[in-house]
């Protein structure tokens, strides 16, 4: 099963040289890096990426990360994956370059 990891172009540039993601401040402060699901990812990106003219979705190997993801719920519904660790880049399977969040579902394969 795939899930997804939106990130700023910087983000993606220090995973690809470190060769793991640690997380956004944002992912920091929550205790966990999110992610969503394909059905999810336009919608997650509209949300908290609006004002962004760039972005990078990473397609991640759920199996890869084994335990660290869950599924929880979110305060506003739904149940989305969490990751409880670094995210290695050998769990990256897919790297798409997007023009800004309204691009994310079409820019990605349906799932």
């Amino acid at each position: 099963m795939l899930i997804y990891k939106i990130l700023l172009p910087a983000e993606w540039a220090e995973f690809e040289t470190v060769g793991r993601f640690d997380g956004s401040p944002f992912d920091h402060s929550s205790g966990f890096i999110h992610c969503s699901s394909r059905e999810q990812v336009g919608a997650t990106a509209l949300r908290f990426f609006a004002q962004e003219p760039a972005l990078v979705v990473a397609a991640l190997d759920a199996r890869l990360l084994g335990a660290a993801v869950r599924w929880e719920d979110a305060p506003d519904g739904g149940s989305f994956p969490h990751v409880y660790a670094a995210l290695p880049l050998d769990a990256v399977v897919g790297v798409h370059q997007v023009a800004g969040a309204s691009s994310v579902d079409d820019a990605l394969p349906q799932g």
